[in-house]
């Protein structure tokens, strides 16, 4: 007879939807953190905080397939459960500004500042919201907020020395993210610096000089590691020297902190391109043109890669 296979706990089935997120499995991931959440729910020593990072996981997974509604849902129950959770705000944000809830998705992103000053991914949100909100509404716009939450000085000081692992969920790079979280924040000489170097950067693309770039993007990243820019900046160079796979890695990290980023979108489907999975690149090109549908690049790499299929 056939053993029957064991039950797994739900630190067991959390650990196997990381897996499937990581590896792009976004629809299975849903599954199993359901399950995990299922499991957790009827122990006798549920934790709310872990129940909070499942939710958020799962919010994540529906992000990912572009299930913004259930994203919401989940961010929702992951805040009750962890109050000013930042993943679980920047996820939301982004669900938020995909449903064209501008108002909701700015004051996450303020929200989530007042946690941490320095998240690129809140910066730029804010900026887009602004932007949107201010051609929509005017120059009045914010006197049509809803109010945005005032986050308590205990609460700020005791989410900043959280770590990934006890904050949210793992990425396509995990152990880069956590060495990063537990550093301290950018001193502002190392955030001149950064900028310095990323400048340079920029010079040597212009002079053709992709390798030397990738050196001093690679330094400014050192420095400042949730500058966006950089990142998509070097996945470009990249590009240019052929190294597809570092391509993809700069796109996943500019992408956990800004999942609506157009070029990194465009340039991680470029890698996935002259790596032959067809998929992954078909993925990232319908993502970016459902928010720019005119995307003329975009568009010419579509058709080039479904006339090979």
């Amino acid at each position: 007879m056939p053993q029957k296979q064991k039950a797994r706990s739900w630190s067991e089935l959390k650990q196997a939807g990381n897996e499937r997120f990581k590896t792009g499995q976004y629809g299975e991931a849903t599954i199993i953190y359901s399950q995990a959440i299922k499991e957790l729910d009827k122990s006798s020593t549920k934790n709310p905080e872990d129940l909070g990072i499942l939710y958020s996981n799962r919010a994540a997974s529906y992000l990912k397939d572009g299930n913004c509604g259930e994203c919401v849902k989940d961010c929702n129950m992951s805040l009750e459960f962890s109050p000013f959770n930042v993943k679980s705000l920047l996820r939301r944000a982004a669900a938020y500004e995909a449903l064209e809830r501008y108002r909701h998705a700015y004051v996450d992103y303020k929200t989530a500042l007042q946690i941490d000053c320095h998240i690129a991914a809140a910066h730029d949100g804010t900026n887009r919201m602004t932007k949107a909100l201010t051609e929509a509404d005017g120059l009045s716009w914010r006197e049509k907020l809803p109010p945005i939450p005032v986050v308590p000085l205990s609460v700020r000081e005791k989410l900043a020395q959280k770590t990934t692992t006890n904050a949210a969920h793992p990425t396509p790079t995990p152990q880069t993210e956590t060495t990063q979280a537990k550093k301290p924040a950018p001193t502002e000489k190392d955030l001149k610096r950064s900028q310095v170097l990323k400048e340079e950067g920029n010079a040597l693309v212009k002079k053709g000089e992709h390798k030397k770039a990738i050196d001093k993007y690679s330094q400014s990243l050192k420095l400042n590691p949730a500058e966006v820019t950089t990142y998509t900046n070097r996945a470009l160079c990249y590009l240019s020297v052929k190294q597809y796979r570092d391509a993809v890695r700069d796109c996943d990290e500019a992408l956990m902190m800004d999942s609506s980023n157009l070029k990194a979108l465009y340039r991680r489907a470029h890698a996935y391109k002259e790596l032959k999975d067809a998929k992954a690149c078909v993925d990232d090109l319908n993502k970016l043109l459902k928010v720019e549908p005119k995307n003329t690049a975009a568009l010419k790499l579509l058709q080039e890669v479904q006339k090979k299929k």
